[in-house]
């Protein structure tokens, strides 16, 4: 089953107003002519307003880069995701990386957002991986079945998932094509024996971790990679409108 390529781009803690727009808007104007894949921005939630302004009419959504699993209360500092659907937001990240280990973020709290943004109308995006030490000792796939199992339970889609492990996360090393397909094709297997082999085989599963034009065609040409989650590479608007264009040639 052929499945459209999803290129996502994870700003994180980067981008006042005055940087978001221009960058959006490079993007915006860089990416109209690419068919068959789908894009989306994760701007910081001070630029989602903003951003969702800019992208509203064009082929590109907006995205955000988490949310609270309440619709409203006293969570200091957390973002609803009635709040985001207000925004224009589609789609939201899920488990990234640096939520599970900078800021303690669990299986159950995963499963908790999943749940709330698929309540509002929301793709949520979640975000699997594992650790350096983990893949030296052979867990790869021991840790990434537990992040599925905790974070989409009795949940059927649509959700996309995302590879990112954790050792190639900011680093410059990313996983090699033969290293990501293994965990991409586990996954589906996985969603195969939960969702049935229909379901599974509709769903976009993402590579993420250090991805760049110079090391992405190798990735997105394999069948198992359905796009990308871009880090920094997506902060520069000429880098990531080719990534995206890598993605386009899989399906011209």
């Amino acid at each position: 089953m052929k499945r459209a390529p999803l290129m996502i781009a994870n700003w994180k803690m980067h981008g006042t107003l005055a940087e978001a727009v221009p960058l959006a808007t490079a993007i915006v104007n860089g990416v109209p002519r690419i068919g068959e894949v789908e894009v989306a921005l994760c701007p910081p939630f001070t630029a989602l307003a903003r951003v969702g302004e800019l992208l509203r009419g064009s082929s590109v959504a907006l995205g955000a880069q988490d949310c609270h699993w309440e619709i409203r209360g006293a969570f200091t500092g957390e973002v609803s995701p009635g709040m985001l659907v207000e925004l224009g937001v589609r789609y939201v990240l899920v488990g990234h990386s640096e939520r599970r280990h900078l800021f303690g973020e669990t299986n159950e709290r995963c499963l908790l957002k999943v749940k709330a943004a698929r309540a509002h109308g929301l793709t949520p995006v979640l975000c699997v991986g594992e650790r350096f030490d983990q893949r030296e000792h052979g867990e790869t796939w021991d840790v990434i079945e537990g992040q599925l199992q905790g974070g989409l339970e009795e949940i059927d889609g649509p959700v996309v998932i995302a590879y990112e492990p954790v050792w190639a996360i900011g680093t410059g090393v990313h996983a090699t094509p033969a290293q990501a397909v293994e965990v991409h094709a586990s996954i589906r297997r996985w969603l195969g024996e939960v969702w049935g082999k229909e379901r599974a085989a509709a769903a976009r599963i993402l590579y993420g971790g250090s991805i760049k034009p110079e090391n992405f065609l190798a990735l997105i040409g394999e069948d198992e990679i359905d796009g990308g989650l871009v880090g920094g590479a997506s902060l520069d608007a000429g880098s990531f409108v080719r990534l995206v264009e890598f993605a386009a040639e899989t399906v011209s």
